[in-house]
Formats: structure tokens, sequence, C-alpha cells
């Protein structure tokens, strides 16, 4: 018979990026997954308006980036399992010849990847990479074989930088790949952060189930994720306050979810 070289997937511990599928109302999540985010619920019940708003905040950055300043080239790192209106699509619908790159290590996740990340428009191209951000240069690297990087990458890093081990891990991740782009990449990036009890409460019981940890960061070690970059208004803010409409999905008042998009000099 031959060899199953599938990827192994874990049902009997919790992930991060199946239990936030399930806060957003989407539907790939196991029952361990279900457990955990009902858990998490009742300790931090701001969390699902968190993973709503998180997406609504991908979509206008994506959207302005996209529209307003003509970036082509998307790297989205940490991508996380698809749900209502990825990067590839809002990118394509408003420029169609848009390239996005995917980045992920979980296998439910690149299961997903290899059936629903295909290009929405003939021109654009869509595609993944099976890598762990803590090794930033494998994704350069990979990267470059669908992306011109003597064009500007709008680089992304939404929500998942809490799974970095330290501070310092954080800024040699970022800086690593924001280094091999060129002036006028940008670069998009939210998290969670640690002025919300409940929220800080929510990620230790996490780790308590043995899903990978995640650690919560002070607003201003986030912030200085962007030291150097030019920062576009209204610049480093609650995720629901970041260039708001009236058309969001779900409640729009500050959360201890905070980001940016900034423009490499």
């Amino acid at each position: 018979m031959p060899e199953d070289h599938s990827p192994l997937i874990r049902t009997d511990i919790p992930h991060s990026a199946r239990i936030w599928n399930y806060w957003m109302g989407g539907k790939d999540y196991y029952e361990i997954d279900r457990i955990a985010g009902d858990a998490g619920i009742e300790v931090d019940p701001d969390i699902t308006t968190m993973a709503v708003q998180s997406r609504q905040f991908l979509i206008r950055a994506v959207r302005y980036l996209a529209g307003e300043v003509g970036i082509r080239q998307f790297l989205d790192i940490g991508t996380g399992l698809p749900t209502m209106q990825n990067t590839h699509e809002v990118a394509q619908t408003v420029a169609p010849e848009s390239r996005i790159v995917y980045v992920d290590n979980d296998p439910l996740v690149l299961t997903h990847a290899r059936a629903l990340h295909t290009s929405t428009t003939p021109e654009g191209v869509t595609t993944y990479i099976d890598a762990d951000y803590h090794d930033p240069e494998r994704i350069i690297a990979d990267a470059k074989n669908v992306l011109n990087f003597n064009e500007p990458v709008a680089v992304m890093f939404m929500g998942v930088l809490g799974h970095a081990k330290t501070y310092d891990d954080l800024l040699r991740i970022v800086h690593t790949v924001l280094d091999a782009v060129p002036s006028g990449s940008y670069l998009v990036m939210w998290d969670g952060t640690d002025d919300s009890k409940s929220y800080v409460t929510l990620c230790e019981n996490y780790t308590g189930t043995g899903g990978v940890p995640y650690f919560p960061r002070p607003q201003a070690q986030l912030r200085s994720a962007f030291d150097g970059l030019q920062m576009v208004e209204p610049g480093f803010v609650s995720i629901t306050q970041w260039r708001a409409g009236d058309t969001e999905v779900g409640e729009v008042r500050p959360i201890s979810a905070y980001g940016a998009v900034a423009r490499k000099p």
C-alpha cells in the first residue's frame, strides 16, 4: 500500500485556529475546540467580538491597501482557517491581478487551504506556504517564488504574534520579514493586549489545555513593532476604531485588541 503522507490532525487537543473559527461563527472545528471555545467565552465574553472585529479590520485594511494605495502583493503570515472574506477575496475584488501568499503550519489549515485558497480571478494568484513563522527566513525564500520582492508587499500578522515565545522573538520575526521587502511595503498587524484581565485569563486557561501558549502583550510592545515605519491614520488604535464605517458587523467600541497599518519608508 502507498505510504500515507497526509498531515496529522490532532482532534484531542484544542487548537487556536479552530477555536478562533468557532468564535467567528465558522464550521471548521472539532468538539474539543467548541468546549474550549465555550469555556473561553465564559471567562471573556468579549472574545467573540474580538474575533468578528478582527476580520472587519482585515477587510478594511486590505481594501485600503489594494484600493487607495495600489498594493498588489500580500503576504498573510499565520492566516488561520478560511472564513468570510479572506485576504485574497478582498484584494482580488478590488484588484483582480493581486497576488496573495498565505503562510501557516497547522495541518487542518493547510488541508482547507488546498481546497479553498484559490484565486477568485483569472489574473490573480493565490497560494500557501507550509511554514512556521518562527522561521521567517524560510517564509521569505518560499514567498519569493510567487511574489516580486522588488515591488511593495503588504506583510500581515493578524492576531497571531502572541504565539511568539518572547517579545524579542516577536520583533525578530516582524523585522526579518520587513527587512526583506522594499520601500513602499506595508505592515498590517494586530493582536490582543494584556489590559484585559479576562483575556489574559482566557489565554492562560488555553495554555492549560495543552494548546500552544498564547501571550497577550502590553500595547506599548505591540506598538514598538511599527517603529521606523510611517503610520497610516488613525495610527495604532483599537481595531474597532481603525477607519471604522457605519456598516460594520458587530458592536463597534474599543476592545483590548490593537493594531495599525504602516508604510516602510
